[in-house]
């Protein structure tokens, strides 16, 4: 209000000034004008040299004519007084023509409408201040109101239709929609309207899409807000909002409460180091409270999504809260191959372009994936100035994804020739361990994020999908991380060995000591040493007690080294054996840059068929 007041006084003295300053009096402003001053007047006329004279009081002075002066020529001005006896007495006895002219004086009816301008300007500025100050009070009063967004007739634009990869969810939520088309159909035989449905899945996998077809579809009223929205600094306040969240619902019932993102609220109370949030706690009692207290909600269902199901509170997870749990997974080859279709429908391909085989190439990749892959195509296409997407941007648009932008290629050097042989040794790897997935392509051209090259399989769209891996297959995978390091070592020697293996290595530590202790696929026998660590901020793995002895702990060491090394010399076997043909695909590779899966495995057959005296003098006449 202070700074109101101080604005005030600023606009009011502004006004002044500028009255003064633009409607003022003016002086007798022309660059051609000349002047005299009142003595020079008096000494003229006392010399008989003034012929005329036309006085202009109103404007403060008087226009003289001189003898001699031309017709075209303007008159002298001169300022005057406003009484002038002694001007008078000359002009009397010298008989000079004297006139008074009168000119408008405006001056007195634009000064007051200045003046009435500048109360209308600060009505309207103190006007703007009440408004502000009564908004903000307003605000207050309106903190603990609920901020979901609320739509009549959800018209999200998105159908069943729409959603592909996950029929067995689709055909969970179709039944919701059931129930709030036609109740009376379930209602007729006793069954009662699921309160609550919460959607978990990874993160992409349509979570969000599917409550806008379910809106789409009902077409009843649809409240849709974040579980971070309730949660505010203040106590109390996401309570308030969840209370009035749950009122408005009840007036417009039947309803669909969608709250994306739950875990931020929903999280298991009294959790963590020091006890829990007050603030979240007393939102979530107050969610708990509404979705199954003492008062029914007839005709709200609550539609909740999340990625981290493990967090959540038990109370909320029962049923009478979340009736049911509808699981979004990452969609096998026929989900990936629906997905498709729907994102394809609007971009233009090549006929050489399969789906089905876009489908079988990206197993493990989610919904999002999916739409981000197809998008990157279509940006592709278009800096490339292409009319259509062909597979060379699909191929370059699932690199991009999965592994990062590429960069520019490297110069033929010593380095582009030892990461030729660290990749080299990963895919000739992949081409010859029995139980490894096939070789997709194996490439040198660096990529973001400091990747130097890749070696890229196609991976087992059952085993990924089932997650059952077998033993076998493990021990090549860790055989096959190990490649490059193996490869580095076997053709450079043990001093030139780099740490672009870092990752592999940590890789298979990791890998290693899950076979030992969660597995069971150790000498140790079948037996699971350790549990997944939980977070410390849910109350898990602070001050975690070891489950088993230092003996064991010793035994577990000594178990993921033996891996380990057992699968580093066995890589390096390999490659020593195929020491030829890892020379002649080095060179193939630096030249190209990138070999295709199938013309990397004619090669390696090729040679490796051929006797061993003709593969050295292959290698003779190569370095010839």
């Amino acid at each position: 209000m202070i700074f109101g007041q101080k604005l005030l006084w600023k606009i009011l003295a502004t006004g002044i000034i500028a009255q003064g300053a633009l409607f003022g009096t003016p002086a007798w402003a022309n660059n051609t004008q000349q002047y005299l001053s009142y003595s020079q007047l008096l000494e003229k006329i006392k010399a008989g040299e003034v012929t005329e004279i036309d006085a202009y009081p109103s404007q403060g002075i008087a226009k003289v004519s001189l003898k001699g002066q031309k017709s075209n020529e303007l008159m002298y001005a001169v300022n005057i007084f406003e009484y002038n006896p002694e001007l008078m007495d000359q002009i009397r006895d010298q008989k000079i023509d004297f006139e008074v002219k009168r000119s408008p004086n405006n001056s007195a009816a634009i000064g007051i409408l200045f003046n009435i301008l500048i109360i209308f300007i600060v009505i309207i500025v103190l006007l703007t201040i009440i408004r502000r100050s009564g908004q903000s009070q307003g605000n207050a009063l309106n903190f603990g109101k609920s901020r979901a967004r609320f739509q009549m007739e959800a018209k999200t634009g998105v159908l069943f239709d729409d959603v592909a990869g996950i029929e067995e969810a689709k055909e969970e939520l179709q039944e919701i929609v059931s129930f709030l088309k036609k109740p009376e159909k379930f209602t007729a035989i006793g069954a009662k309207i699921p309160k609550g449905v919460l959607l978990v899945g990874p993160p992409g996998t349509g979570k969000t899409l599917l409550a806008k077809a379910i809106a789409g579809e009902a077409g009843v009223p649809f409240f849709s807000i974040s579980g971070s929205e309730f949660v505010e600094m203040f106590v109390g306040v996401g309570a308030s909002r969840v209370r009035d969240l749950f009122h408005k619902a009840k007036e417009n019932a039947p309803c669909i409460i969608f709250i994306d993102e739950i875990d931020a609220v929903g999280r298991q109370r009294g959790a963590g180091i020091g006890g829990g949030n007050d603030e979240r706690e007393q939102t979530l009692n107050q969610l708990l409270t509404e979705m199954d207290g003492f008062e029914g909600n007839t005709g709200i269902i609550i539609i909740a999504a999340t990625n981290r199901p493990d967090v959540l509170d038990a109370a909320l997870l029962r049923p009478g809260r979340f009736d049911r749990q509808v699981t979004v997974d990452l969609p096998a080859y026929q989900g990936r191959l629906g997905i498709l279709e729907v994102h394809a429908r609007n971009k233009k391909l090549t006929p050489d372009v399969s789906l089905e085989a876009i489908a079988r190439r990206t197993p493990g990749f989610s919904g999002a994936d999916l739409a981000n892959m197809l998008n990157e195509a279509a940006i592709l296409t278009a800096r490339r100035r292409k009319e259509a997407i062909t597979l060379s941007e699909i191929d370059d648009a699932i690199d991009r994804v999965t592994i990062g932008l590429s960069l520019t290629p490297l110069l033929d050097s010593k380095k582009k020739r030892l990461i030729a042989y660290h990749e080299l040794g990963h895919a000739l790897l992949i081409t010859l361990l029995k139980n490894s997935d096939p070789l997709n392509k194996v490439s040198i051209i660096p990529r973001s994020g400091g990747v130097g090259g890749f070696a890229q399989p196609i991976l087992d769209e059952g085993m990924v999908d089932s997650g059952l891996f077998t033993r076998a297959w493990l021990m090549d995978r860790i055989t096959i991380s190990l490649g490059g390091r193996a490869a580095e070592e076997e053709i450079f020697g043990a001093a030139e060995v780099t740490v672009g293996a870092a990752n592999d290595i940590r890789n298979v530590a990791n890998l290693a000591r899950e076979m030992v202790t969660r597995y069971g696929m150790s000498d140790l026998g079948p037996v699971a040493l350790e549990n997944p660590t939980g977070e410390v901020f849910l109350g898990r793995g602070w001050q975690a007690q070891s489950e088993y002895s230092e003996e064991v702990a010793t035994k577990i060491d000594h178990q993921v080294r033996a891996m380990a090394v057992h699968c580093y010399q066995e890589a390096r076997r390999i490659i020593r054996e195929n020491r030829l043909v890892m020379d002649i695909l080095v060179d193939i590779l630096i030249e190209k840059e990138t070999i295709e899966g199938d013309e990397f495995r004619k090669i390696v057959s090729e040679y490796t068929a051929l006797p061993e005296k003709q593969m050295v003098s292959i290698n003779l006449d190569k370095k010839s």
